[in-house]
């Protein structure tokens, strides 16, 4: 592999949603039943704004994209473009808040191999350039084993709902940087 990474485009959603898609169906399918895993399209997916504001990397092999992941300095923890959950564009303050790490997604024909970490050092440095001492998300099942040994720690458990009352577990997960004062 020939990996490069650069902030996503406008131009980017189309595949970054067909990733976003492959991801979501395959890589959930072993934590997930059926019929959550379908129902999980609704609580996450593709957040149009990461784009716009420049804080959404993406990993390609060539010219094709296999991972994609950022953060960001808007309250907004979890939730796509398409999904019903509540979102919220107000600003943080890095002084008191944390930056999200948001819709983190490898393609799986390339999982497990160090995509998701290299994702996950590019938006906490950049967060961390941003002023943030610390970062959370909210995880899914299939993540927590990646954000566990990158060291995040669970904050709660939550369980999304579908419209069809379908319930997703979720947890929200945190880290501080080792070089901030608490």
């Amino acid at each position: 592999m020939s990996l490069s990474h650069r902030l996503a485009q406008i131009e980017d959603l189309e595949a970054l949603h067909a990733l976003m898609g492959r991801a979501i169906d395959r890589l959930q399918d072993a934590f997930l039943s059926p019929e959550q895993v379908r129902a999980s399209r609704q609580v996450m997916g593709q957040d149009s704004q990461l784009v716009k504001d420049q804080t959404y990397f993406l990993i390609e092999d060539g010219d094709r994209i296999v991972g994609c992941g950022g953060w960001s300095w808007r309250a907004t923890l979890f939730g796509g473009d398409d999904s019903i959950v509540a979102r919220e564009p107000a600003p943080l303050d890095p002084a008191t808040d944390a930056a999200k790490i948001r819709a983190m997604y490898v393609d799986p024909d390339f999982a497990r191999r160090g995509i998701g970490s290299r994702i996950l050092t590019l938006c906490e440095g950049a967060a961390r350039d941003a002023g943030f001492g610390r970062v959370e998300m909210m995880a899914t099942l299939a993540g927590v084993p990646l954000y566990r040994a990158c060291g995040y720690v669970e904050i709660e458990k939550i369980e999304a709902k579908s419209s069809e009352g379908v319930t997703i577990p979720l947890i929200r997960m945190g880290k501080i940087f080792r070089d901030t004062v608490v």
